[in-house]
């Protein structure tokens, strides 16, 4: 027997273990975040309904998710956390066609302007389009039993503040209420959550969010061997000029190319001013990359205005049969490439708290322990935006005195393997950011870290009109 059948008969033993065949939960949105929240949900509902404005098949872009056309990077973290919830998800991407490599083996990463030095991390890095990603998750989440996909819109909730006891949903057959016993609310950063809880007399949560009004442009451009010295991938964090990039190795032979500008300073779409802007960051790789590959499609602009997180963990009282999670719970500024792996790890959340107890304070009991998971990514990507001059945002001197720590970091990983290894694992969300307080790391950061190598420059940026 294959480790998918095994995985696939174990898991409907385990859902036939004191299940009621009535019960249903319906989750809205058919992204990441859903279909592993609903992958999640077979364990322990007889009937899953997963609804989207996006009937897709293949792999094409979602018109609901315009990001998809852009690079997305899945920390090691959330690998792992799939390949626990779909056996063997690493080898079947890899089968159609994505890239696996070990992270600064196979891969490039530049911080603070410098390579981290090359050094084997235990990391394992899938790289691949979205709609590839998405497309995997999708077939092996709708071949578990009890799931299906319908398209519908949500509409909003039917019930009081006390509970939730249907979803509104439209589609081509006009508007109908489905009765549920849980409603999970996956449908990304534009969720209307806040509306509906309101509509229904509950308290609804309050936001925080960081102005970084970011812009990022993409493109596919031709593969060839022997490029980017045989690795598979390059990021380059932004410097303090707010630009940065990456390009990675994706089916199909193909560089997937984005440029990145943050605080209104976007990258043109025009060939010429997309090739001049990446001379601007910080290393020259991808600058190279692009001008010496054939381009194989129109270059493609993204904006995202701000990062988003909804306290729902702060609220004295939340409606039973309703959950938010994924990027509608908090949304992270895409540079850091933390929204899928936290995804996964509120999944795995969701699967603990069903596994603890009962429906009464479901609610409750996963905001409270997502709210710990989402903390470690929000400060890691909020500690990153306000290291930025422009970003308007409270900077305690904590957050001075860890920026001015991470800074010495990213000098100390260009020249010491070890702290290059840890660093990169806590930003992959292996290790706590505790690890890099170790004593026998934090000996090397400040000893290491505390002048900028001299071979190490500052790049004379070129100056163009950002694109509106």
């Amino acid at each position: 027997m294959s480790e998918r059948t095994e995985a696939t008969a174990g898991h409907r033993a385990q859902r036939g273990e004191g299940m009621n065949e009535r019960r249903h939960a319906v989750v809205l949105g058919a992204g990441i975040a859903g279909l592993l929240a609903a992958r999640v949900l077979s364990e322990h509902y007889a009937r899953v309904t997963i609804f989207d404005r996006d009937m897709v098949a293949g792999t094409a872009t979602r018109r609901g998710v315009p990001q998809a056309r852009h690079l997305h990077g899945l920390l090691d973290r959330g690998r792992t956390i799939i390949e626990q919830l779909y056996p063997g998800f690493t080898s079947e991407m890899a089968d159609r066609g994505a890239t696996t490599a070990e992270a600064l083996v196979g891969t490039r990463w530049y911080v603070g302007g410098l390579r981290a030095a090359p050094t084997p991390t235990g990391l394992t890095s899938v790289i691949a389009t979205r709609p590839l990603l998405e497309e995997v998750l999708r077939q092996r989440t709708l071949a578990t039993p009890g799931v299906r996909l319908c398209e519908g819109m949500a509409r909003g909730l039917i019930g009081d503040a006390a509970r939730v006891r249907a979803v509104s949903v439209s589609g081509g057959y006009g508007a109908e209420a489905h009765a549920t016993d849980l409603v999970v609310d996956a449908t990304g950063r534009g969720s209307r959550a806040s509306v509906w809880l309101a509509a229904l007399g509950a308290r609804i949560p309050l936001e925080e969010r960081l102005e970084v009004d970011l812009g990022y442009t993409s493109g596919f451009f031709r593969w060839r061997p022997g490029q980017l010295g045989g690795q598979s991938s390059v990021i380059i964090s932004t410097g303090r000029n707010g630009r940065g990039g990456g390009a990675i190795r994706v089916e199909g032979d193909r560089w997937h190319i984005t440029l990145a500008g943050m605080l209104g300073d976007h990258p043109p779409t025009d060939p010429d001013g997309f090739a001049e802007f990446a001379a601007t960051i910080a290393a020259p790789d991808i600058h190279e990359l692009i001008t010496t590959s054939e381009p194989l499609d129109e270059l493609v602009p993204h904006r995202f205005r701000a990062p988003v997180r909804r306290r729902f963990e702060r609220l004295s009282t939340v409606p039973q049969g309703f959950l938010v999670l994924g990027d509608a719970l908090c949304s992270f500024n895409p540079l850091y490439a933390q929204g899928m792996a936290v995804a996964a790890q509120q999944a795995l959340v969701l699967r603990d708290c069903l596994r603890a107890g009962s429906e009464a304070g479901l609610p409750a009991r996963f905001y409270s322990a997502a709210g710990k998971v989402v903390d470690v990514a929000w400060q890691l990507a909020a500690g990153a935006d306000l290291s930025h001059p422009g970003v308007i945002g409270s900077r305690t001197t904590r957050t001075r005195l860890t920026n001015a720590y991470v800074a010495r970091a990213h000098r100390a990983a260009h020249i010491d393997p070890q702290v290059a290894r840890t660093f990169l694992r806590v930003a992959n969300l292996v290790e706590p950011p505790a690890a890099l307080l170790h004593p026998l790391i934090a000996g090397r950061i400040l000893l290491r870290g505390n002048t900028k190598p001299a071979a190490v420059a500052e790049r004379t940026p070129i100056l163009i009109e950002p694109a509106r």
